[in-house]
């Protein structure tokens, strides 16, 4: 679900996520299109399939969704890998 064979988009969203800019107030598809130089409904894609899994979650300000780590959902996804999932 994070990656596919030809593409690591999600992971490298995810990783956006965290740095101290973007985990601030969240982004928006638009900022998440840009950045990664992909067509805003793919970039839509990608943040409504990390937000299904319970990665991202979302607020809205100024009547846009803006999208955020769930940091304890990305740590219990991290520890079932660790334990051999």
């Amino acid at each position: 679900m994070l990656r596919t064979p030809k593409d690591e988009t999600r992971l490298r969203i995810l990783a956006w996520l965290k740095e101290p800019g973007p985990a601030a107030h969240g982004v928006t598809a638009d900022a998440v299109a840009e950045t990664f130089s992909i067509p805003r409904p793919v970039a839509v894609t990608h943040l409504r399939l990390l937000q299904a899994t319970g990665m991202l979650r979302t607020s809205r300000s100024a009547g846009r969704v803006h999208y955020h780590r769930d940091e304890m959902r990305i740590a219990e996804v991290a520890r079932m890998f660790e334990k051999g999932w």
